[in-house]
């Protein structure tokens, strides 16, 4: 038996005749770029984030959400956007593009979550934003960083990319701080056919300053206030994400499956330590940790079997290139984390048979190792 790491048509196979509807829809409409199905999908992703005042804005992917979201919070040069030293580029290059300095502080340890202590001892008076990521699908800890920003007149950017349906508290993630970002890519439980993304704010202001930073800065077309971007949501990807949204509670209730079962099979393995399941986890991926440097061992033996497995992430951001000069100091728990993260095959209804070989051939390889 082959594992593949995602089976992305186990889940869009079932539709694939309203997708072709979808696509001869937005064909004979002849409109491809912001028309009327961008703003349904905006529309139906309000609604289901929070039912109330809530506004979207569709974008051409999640780093563009992130950093248009920190451009419509005002954040630029001079300013200090403290986040998490354990996700991926794009967070702090969102940061960096928009001329502001990232502050990466370390993760708790057993969620490997962004660490309110930790967010709060790196506070100056250049501090603008704090921007919590809801890794693998996990939520934040958004009730002290909520305390943290009303303490010190800070702004809250949520990166949700990988926590779509997510919640914290009965809040839908990506609609509790004062902008959210969400990223569509293919392997994320809300996927498109290629790139997509979506910004969400409460404030109308800054809704509108995102719909014209998408457009070239433009509030009428020639009309351009400010350099914006070409981050404008495909019509086409927009009609594939509505079709893709209607089973979006079953998707979950699938997800929230396979991650507990796999947490029964793993119950116990020596070795192999599991991540806390967080109530209102999105379960965008499931990843445990690999201790006594046996994480490569582990993956190895999983290739060998025909069982594919991913690390998010090898190498914790402060440790990057692209940002050693910026980070002096070690990150312990972000470090350790690079050392031992394991990303297990995972999709709704896996077969658990699957499931059985891939915890089976894990548990082979911590034998192997002794």
């Amino acid at each position: 038996m082959k594992i593949p790491f995602l089976d992305l048509h186990a889940s869009l196979g079932q539709d694939i005749g309203a997708y072709r509807d979808a696509f001869e829809r937005v064909f004979q409409s002849g409109r491809f770029i912001l028309g009327p199905e961008v703003k349904k999908f905006e529309k139906t992703v309000a609604s289901y984030l929070q039912k109330d005042s809530l506004k979207a804005i569709g974008v051409s992917n999640g780093t563009d959400a992130l950093i248009i979201g920190l451009r419509i919070l005002n954040i630029g040069p001079n300013d200090e956007v403290i986040t998490t030293a354990f996700s991926f580029f794009a967070t702090v290059e969102a940061i960096l593009s928009v001329g502001a300095t990232p502050v990466l502080v370390d993760v708790d340890p057993k969620t490997l979550l962004l660490d309110p202590k930790e967010v709060e001892k790196a506070i100056t008076k250049r501090t603008k934003a704090i921007l919590p990521v809801h890794l693998f699908g996990a939520p934040a800890e958004m009730d002290p960083m909520r305390k943290i920003a009303e303490k010190h007149g800070l702004f809250i950017l949520e990166d949700a990319a990988q926590a779509f349906g997510g919640s914290y508290k009965k809040q839908k993630l990506g609609a509790i701080g004062d902008v959210g970002a969400f990223s569509f890519f293919p392997s994320k439980i809300l996927g498109a056919f290629g790139d997509a993304g979506l910004i969400i704010t409460k404030d109308p202001e800054r809704a509108a300053h995102a719909r014209r930073l998408r457009t070239h800065g433009a509030a009428r077309k020639y009309e351009n206030l400010e350099a914006g971007y070409n981050a404008r949501l495909d019509e086409l990807q927009a009609a594939f994400l509505l079709v893709r949204f209607q089973r979006i509670n079953d998707e979950l209730k699938a997800r929230k499956k396979v991650a507990n079962h796999y947490r029964t099979l793993l119950h116990d393995t020596k070795n192999i330590r599991l991540l806390p399941n967080i109530t209102g986890h999105a379960n965008g991926y499931f990843t445990v940790l690999i201790q006594k440097n046996l994480r490569n061992h582990a993956q190895k033996t999983l290739q060998k079997h025909n069982i594919s497995s991913m690390v998010y992430y090898p190498i914790p951001l402060h440790k990057t290139p692209a940002l050693r000069s910026l980070q002096t100091t070690d990150l312990p728990h972000a470090t350790q984390a690079a050392k031992e993260v394991l990303s297990l095959p995972f999709w709704p209804n896996m077969p658990a048979n699957a499931q059985q070989k891939v915890v089976n051939t894990l548990r082979l390889s911590m034998k192997e190792a002794y």
